[in-house]
């Protein structure tokens, strides 16, 4: 498996991102999409919006969180695989709107995928 990361929306486009996937329910805020740079908009796969409000980016919830988020993510089995797919050919960067860089779905996410990877 290639490299799994994960960066904010507004940051600086590289080539070393490889393929792009924004792992958010929302679009990110103010961005254009035309200067996004997203292969891939994989709505679905973002937290519930139930559970993105209750977590609301605190670093105390996150390891509740990451719990919760890992069970909704059972019920989506298909999505996972078509990141670890992709991540099997090229480098996969993980896209996400929030300001908050340590605690977000896409950090979650990547964990997710990294244990999943290594079955």
């Amino acid at each position: 498996m290639k490299t799994i990361k994960v960066k904010r929306a507004y940051d600086q486009l590289a080539k070393s991102d490889g393929f792009r996937i924004l792992v958010d329910r929302l679009w990110p805020r103010g961005l254009k999409k035309e200067h996004a740079a997203i292969d891939l908009w994989l709505k679905e796969i973002a937290p519930s919006t139930a559970l993105r409000k209750w977590f609301n980016h605190d670093p105390m919830k996150w390891p509740a969180f990451q719990k919760r988020y890992a069970k909704e993510l059972e019920k989506n089995e298909e999505l996972i695989d078509i990141i670890l797919k992709k991540a099997q050919k090229k480098t996969v960067t993980l896209i996400f709107g929030s300001k908050e860089e340590k605690y977000n779905n896409a950090t979650a996410l990547q964990k997710i995928l990294s244990k999943k990877g290594k079955r």
